[in-house]
């Protein structure tokens, strides 16, 4: 059972997890919750997705995730897992056919580095379109952004392989994308004009099966985006 139509307070809680699936509580326009939905993809799990509407969620949901966050799993035992990374991490663990981590503990630890030093870069997607909405001079933060985007080709380029992690998709270009796949919708694709092996591997991920049936196209993004800075969220927005 997967449904398209977010859940707000009220509504009724939905059915128990069947037996051989794993829910996704998400949200279709979250780039965290679509960490996990890449994974799921990706993996090629089988479960089930109840969206949620942030600005008024159930009880039911606050039940099961005090916090309220998106992504959530839910196992058929009841039990709950939360917060990107660890939902995702999870989910490589609990279904070991087509691992995305790397197995040597060293590895992990690359990967996790890596990601720790990415979320210094996401806040970044924010502050610039806020900025400017509010006629902010961004070009300081935008010249930080390009910076951030250097080291990350640096990588690319010292590591000489097409993707993050090895010469195919690995957990950390996961980890990664769904910020990328927002770069137009944040007015922020020319932050990729001088970092060239970044932007290939932009251009490769877009390739990717997980990526195509997770993505929204840019009309979709950029009204739901518009829906969001003008505190009225669409969430069910083109259902």
């Amino acid at each position: 059972m997967s449904t398209e139509k977010c859940f707000a307070k009220g509504s009724a809680a939905p059915a128990p997890v069947p037996k051989d699936h794993i829910r996704l509580y998400s949200m279709r326009f979250c780039p965290f919750a679509h960490r996990a939905r890449l994974v799921l993809n990706a993996k090629g799990i089988k479960h089930d997705t109840i969206n949620i509407n942030l600005k008024d969620k159930p009880d039911w949901f606050l039940e099961k995730n005090p916090l309220g966050l998106v992504p959530t799993l839910e196992t058929p035992a009841g039990e709950v897992i939360y917060e990107s990374p660890i939902t995702c991490e999870y989910l490589d663990e609990v279904y070991p056919e087509k691992k995305l981590l790397p197995s040597s503990p060293f590895g992990k630890a690359q990967q996790k580095m890596m990601l720790e030093h990415f979320s210094k870069v996401t806040p970044y997607f924010y502050k610039i379109p806020t900025g400017r909405k509010n006629g902010e001079d961004v070009s300081g933060l935008e010249a930080e952004l390009q910076q951030k985007f250097a080291k990350l080709n640096e990588e690319l380029v010292n590591k000489k392989t097409k993707f993050f992690g090895d010469d195919s998709i690995t957990m950390i270009d996961y980890m990664m994308w769904p910020w990328f796949e927002r770069l137009e919708i944040f007015e922020l694709k020319q932050c990729l004009d001088s970092t060239p092996e970044l932007k290939q591997w932009t251009e490769r991920m877009v390739e990717d099966p997980a990526v195509k049936a997770t993505t929204h196209s840019l009309d979709t993004y950029k009204a739901f985006y518009k829906s969001y800075v003008d505190g009225k969220p669409n969430y069910d927005l083109g259902l």
